[in-house]
């Protein structure tokens, strides 16, 4: 049975639009409020003199919760905003209290403040780099806090990570680098044009054994420099994905109008979570 998806005509306008959230993206009557714990992370040795907030949200469970999977949240508290665009705590209370994904603990991660530096803003030097360092930071100094305290599977196939705009960066770069730990990636409006040195992954992709990650994408048709033919978004966003496909990658690419807001991958996030987190999706 073919899924029926409802008309809606196209905006004329692409640039000036706004996505309505969707049930899942509201408290529902009926479903129990999970905990929210903040911590705070201020020892690290891979970003030494930076300081971060961190969230973990654990959603209801009766009885004895199972081993739960792990989704990771770039940029903390914007995903975490019950009031903001995404909604994260929300959402996986909606998605687990009815089973459309497996018992998940959300890790709301804020980037690194540098400590008495006239520009404490660590965020581009943490999600923008292609390196190890940002994957190393969760795995050894981030995760652990959570593992200390609740039941976590061992099993890569439940770990996921999720951003937007350089945050997205981040969540496929810890993918691509640490496979053995980050297996379902969810990009919104991802950030590639400003890496340094260049978007690496549509050469990478094409010379490079594929690894198995399952990725979702989010793109804007009129994200920053849409109509420009350098450092633009929206291309470079469409190159990762082409060079997915090509690759055979279980890939859900996903276009939108508006500009480089939060707004879509927000009201996207319910769909992106069950396609993701589902095991025979």
């Amino acid at each position: 049975m073919p899924a029926l998806v409802p008309y809606r005509p196209l905006p004329l306008d692409l640039s000036d639009v706004r996505y309505a959230h969707g049930p899942d993206s509201q408290p529902r009557a009926g479903v129990p409020e999970g905990e929210t714990v903040e911590l705070e992370w201020s020892g690290s040795t891979v970003y030494p003199g930076t300081s971060r907030r961190v969230w973990v949200h654990v959603p209801a469970h009766d009885g004895t919760a199972p081993p739960a999977a792990v989704m990771v949240f770039n940029d903390g508290w914007w995903y975490l905003d019950p009031d903001g665009e995404v909604r994260g705590a929300v959402v996986l209370d909606n998605l687990v209290h009815r089973g459309d994904i497996p018992f998940t603990i959300g890790v709301f991660v804020e980037p690194g403040v540098v400590v008495g530096s006239e520009h404490p803003k660590n965020r581009n030097v943490e999600y923008d780099a292609f390196d190890d360092r940002y994957a190393t930071l969760l795995l050894d100094e981030v995760l652990p806090l959570v593992t200390a305290r609740y039941r976590v599977t061992e099993d890569p196939e439940r770990w996921g990570i999720c951003g937007g705009s350089s945050g997205g960066n981040a969540a496929l770069t810890a993918a691509w680098l640490r496979p053995d730990r980050f297996r379902r990636v969810v990009c919104f409006l991802s950030s590639f044009a400003q890496m340094p040195g260049g978007n690496p992954y549509p050469d990478l992709l094409a010379r490079t054994e594929a690894r198995p990650l399952r990725v979702f994408l989010q793109a804007g048709h009129r994200d920053l420099n849409w109509g420009a033919p350098t450092r633009n978004w929206l291309a470079e966003n469409l190159r990762v994905a082409a060079a997915l496909a090509e690759a055979g990658y279980d890939l859900r690419l996903v276009l939108g109008d508006g500009g480089h807001s939060p707004n879509h991958g927000g009201v996207l996030l319910p769909d992106a979570l069950r396609w993701a987190l589902h095991p025979t999706a």
